[in-house]
């Protein structure tokens, strides 16, 4: 048997990983502007993490969600605490995707109602419900496509009134990072919020790539003063360890059964959860964040061949006049830097741990410059 051959691999095979460095089976050092689609959070391997994973597998690595759990609830105090969301609820589960399903299960079950206003070029994951959410066909089957949704652009506001007294929900990213980095003005967060307000509809803010300290606010609708009623995670909630959760807003009702899951919220998930806060709090991360941000944004519009920056903290986007494609491939074999593609194909994501360095950037500025010059 061999894997079913699905990704666009890149030409590098990992083998450890230290901080914002990655050693292939050869020993090589690539520096790491991606984190692996913004997992890595705190840097790869920290100690501390991984001193307290291997101390909690040692005890005891899985129960069902049959027993009680008082990791899931120090998980949820801690991140309500850090966020600022203390009078919310979390609900545990695995992935983007699957986060982003219950959120509008659950906004389904207290609306009564089906309809669903999303935002073109979005992307909420590869599960049914979230694929049809996804403003992208080529990945969209037959099967996906029984959902009620309608897709209004980025930004326009006079495109807001779609959401009606049908809708039973909005879902917006808190960036746009698949389609290419970008940012929801913080009016617009604002209107679309009052909206659904007027209406009856839910927001849900997926901040499944924003969130998790990577615009330098903990999540990334909060630049915009906004407190929506369901807000989604996963990615650098567990540096690595899959773990993915439902912020839900103190209106909805818990009813007994009407989620779950086997391995949502387990001890190994809970406690890599309980360790990326801790150390994004006690390294001051977010502060770091919003340091480095405002050095490479800086730099990075001062080069020649650069079109456009966007993006806010270390979820970047950098927009060139052709296809970037070319550009990553000789960052990553020449020069040893791995970044990421978007579906706009001429932009080139970053996405680097929040334990980034001005040093770091400095490298990765200098291999950018030089790259783009020779390909002139």
């Amino acid at each position: 048997m061999k894997p079913f051959d699905v990704y666009h691999l890149n030409s590098i095979t990992p083998q450890t990983a230290k901080g914002f460095m990655v050693y292939d089976q050869d020993g090589r050092a690539y520096l790491d502007f991606y984190g692996g689609h913004a997992v890595i959070s705190i840097g790869h391997s920290h100690p501390q993490y991984v001193a307290a994973l291997t101390a909690q597998i040692n005890k005891i690595g899985f129960y069902s969600n049959a027993v009680q759990n008082n990791l899931q609830v120090r998980l949820a105090e801690k991140l309500g605490q850090i966020s600022g969301y203390q009078d919310y609820r979390l609900f545990l589960c695995n992935s983007g995707a699957e986060a982003n399903e219950n959120a509008i299960k659950l906004a389904s079950f207290h609306t009564r109602r089906k309809k669903v206003v999303a935002i073109r070029a979005a992307f909420h994951g590869r599960t049914s419900l979230a694929l049809a959410l996804t403003d992208n066909p080529s990945i969209r089957s037959v099967i996906n496509n029984g959902i009620d949704v309608s897709f209004i652009a980025l930004n326009k506001f006079e495109e807001i009134n779609t959401i009606d007294y049908n809708t039973c929900a909005v879902i917006i990213e808190g960036i746009q990072g698949v389609a290419g980095i970008y940012v929801p003005d913080d009016e617009y967060l604002q209107a679309l919020s009052n909206r659904c307000k007027e209406v009856g509809a839910q927001l849900i803010l997926d901040e499944v790539q924003s969130g998790y300290g990577r615009t330098g606010s903990f999540f990334a609708h909060q630049h915009a003063g906004i407190r929506p009623p369901l807000i989604t995670v996963a990615k650098g909630m567990g540096n690595g360890f899959p773990i993915a959760g439902v912020l839900i807003g103190p209106e909805f009702e818990a009813v007994k059964e009407q989620l779950g899951t086997t391995f949502g919220g387990n001890y190994l998930a809970c406690v890599a959860g309980i360790s990326v806060l801790d150390i994004i709090e006690e390294e001051k991360l977010m502060h770091n964040c919003k340091i480095m941000s405002e050095y490479i944004m800086d730099a990075l519009q001062q080069i020649k061949g650069v079109v456009a920056v966007r993006g806010r903290g270390l979820m970047i986007g950098i927009e060139l006049q052709n296809n970037a494609a070319i550009i990553r491939k000789k960052l990553l074999e020449e020069y040893r830097i791995v970044t990421g593609a978007a579906s706009q194909k001429n932009t080139i994501r970053l996405l680097p741990p929040l334990t980034i360095t001005k040093d770091a950037i400095i490298t990765f500025i200098n291999a950018f410059k030089q790259v783009l010059h020779t390909h002139e």
